[in-house]
């Protein structure tokens, strides 16, 4: 028997694995499989998947799990996708091996099964247009019409068959159809689709084949063809499991894989149809799949999010057989956990006032030691310069304060981290009433938060750099893509897209020192937000920072 090899967050699937395994089920083997399809990149719906399938292959020996690519659509389908989801498996920190497949592996073994059905007269090709075929199915409430081609002989179907192969017949004009039901309750058994005609060239095969099976047929078969013991899939493939048993029963496949459906994950202020997210892109409202507004793997991978915050988002939000819809919140969470433990500190000014410390010495440069990281000391200390002239957000003064106001203003003092406190003296505007600079002075007794000798009480505290040694930055704020909490049940969901996803801010200044950061690396700008330098387009000497999420949830309401 199989058991776990460490220990895990329990679910019902887990539970229904142990049991089986108890029996002994399967030979003690836990085999699941990733079967996406390469028409797009994936999304955080399909990270959950992801984390589900190999996991549980890894957590149980004897266990693995196969990335295979559902390729039976070659008109949708290309390289760019295939990289992309593999590049996506890598990242979250899961490896196939060597079980790495294609459902195009199997397209002459699956033809060979089509032709079983066939000769024991389980399937029929049928003349009937997609929309004969709709109007012939009924509905709900009504049992749909056999097709006038359902009694066709076997010797027929053969033909007809070997015939749509062969590339005879032009695409819509037939179909293999399985025989089942016409007046089942369950619509996905009154005669299913096994095989379209499409004149498309494929990616692996070329043209070798101008029919193509359809995913219901191809997806159980694909399973008992692996030896694959439990194919997880979504709530909606719930109605499609009699006809998953149907297939690889009456293909007589020697395995039987159990098929078990859970929730898929949604977040509210998302959506995440591929077609929906293609449509995106292609309408130019986001750039490209990658854009770290897209809720897309490469997505947030782009925006800064870590592997381990996404598994940690995906074991948070569970297994289970009841739809919800999750906080957006939730996910910002996790990746602000993972980076207040692992980003470090940096000073950036985004929106930059100029301070001159008029008693300070024109020409001294103060080179002040500070905490890369104030609870981690193994991540080092680094050299911050301090001089004359500083930089300060704008955001950080008021010329006219309110009540219970404690950063900088006319007469009002703050102090300046991991320096001194300083009081605003005069406000310097140019003619049009624009404020250019501000005056302050220092105390040089507050030196690292060191008390005013003469008992005052500074409450404010504010981070800054030197105006000599800052550099230029291009940094991005990033928001929600939507600002209906389900844009996917709107009539257009371009029509609720957030004017104000994307902010670019060209002017900010950050320390020198992060002109050696590399693309990917996560920092901590302080009291500002977590930031990652952009994996495309940073270099040094062009700084592009990418804003992963704020300090603390601005959403709340």
């Amino acid at each position: 028997m199989s058991e776990p090899t460490k220990a895990h967050i329990t679910n019902f699937i887990r539970h229904i694995i142990d049991e089986d395994l108890a029996n002994p089920l399967n030979n003690g083997k836990v085999i699941t499989r990733f079967p996406p399809e390469p028409n797009g990149y994936l999304h955080i719906g399909h990270a959950k998947a992801i984390c589900l399938n190999f996991s549980l292959a890894q957590d149980y020996k004897n266990g693995h799990c196969y990335l295979r690519f559902d390729d039976t659509n070659p008109a949708n389908e290309n390289e760019e996708y295939m990289h992309a989801i593999k590049k996506d498996v890598h990242w979250l920190g899961f490896d196939w091996g060597e079980h790495l497949t294609f459902a195009s592996d199997y397209f002459e073994k699956l033809y060979q099964l089509a032709v079983k059905l066939i000769k024991n007269g389980k399937a029929y090709v049928c003349d009937l247009s997609a929309e004969q075929v709709r109007e012939y199915r009924g509905t709900l409430k009504e049992s749909g019409k056999n097709s006038p081609f359902r009694d066709r002989s076997i010797e027929e179907n053969l033909d007809l068959f070997e015939r749509m192969k062969a590339g005879e017949f032009a695409e819509g004009t037939r179909t293999l159809r399985a025989k089942i039901d016409m007046s089942s309750g369950n619509m996905n058994m009154r005669d299913p689709a096994l095989y379209r005609i499409k004149f498309v060239e494929h990616h692996r095969s070329g043209d070798q084949w101008c029919i193509y099976p359809m995913y219901d047929y191809t997806h159980p078969l694909s399973d008992a063809l692996e030896g694959v013991t439990y194919s997880l899939c979504s709530l909606e493939f719930q109605d499609h499991r009699p006809l998953y048993d149907w297939v690889v029963e009456h293909c007589e496949m020697h395995h039987q894989p159990r098929q078990i459906e859970f929730s898929r994950l949604k977040l509210n202020y998302t959506i995440t149809s591929k077609r929906y997210l293609k449509r995106l892109v292609e309408e130019g409202h986001v750039d490209g799949w990658d854009d770290p507004r897209m809720p897309t793997i490469s997505g947030f991978r782009r925006r800064g999010y870590t592997p381990a915050s996404i598994r940690h988002f995906c074991e948070q939000v569970g297994i289970s057989k009841q739809d919800s819809i999750t906080d957006m919140s939730l996910l910002e969470e996790a990746i602000r956990n993972d980076l207040n433990q692992s980003a470090e500190r940096r000073n950036a000014v985004l929106h930059p006032i100029k301070v001159i410390i008029t008693n300070y010495p024109e020409d001294k440069v103060e080179w002040l030691e500070v905490s890369n990281h104030p609870q981690k000391p193994e991540l080092g200390k680094r050299k911050v310069p301090f001089t004359r002239e500083i930089y300060i957000d704008t955001d950080d003064f008021m010329l006219e304060p309110v009540p219970q106001y404690f950063r900088l203003a006319p007469g009002k003092e703050v102090r300046l981290m991991n320096a001194y406190a300083i009081t605003c003296r005069e406000v310097i505007t140019d003619a049009s009433g624009e404020i250019t600079a501000l005056h302050c002075t220092y105390d040089e007794a507050t030196f690292a938060g060191a008390q005013p000798t003469d008992g005052r009480k500074i409450k404010g505290t504010v981070h800054w750099l030197s105006a000599t040694y800052a550099i230029d930055a291009l940094v991005r704020i990033y928001d929600r893509l939507f600002i209906a909490e389900n844009p996917g049940a709107e009539e257009d969901f371009v029509k609720v897209l957030n004017p104000h996803s994307l902010v670019r801010i060209k002017n900010a200044k950050v320390e020198a020192s992060l002109k050696a950061a590399k693309p990917g690396d996560c920092f901590q700008f302080n009291r500002v937000g977590y930031f990652c330098a952009d994996i495309e387009e940073f270099a040094e000497s062009r700084l592009v920072f990418n804003r992963t999420v704020a300090l603390r949830d601005t959403w709340k309401k």
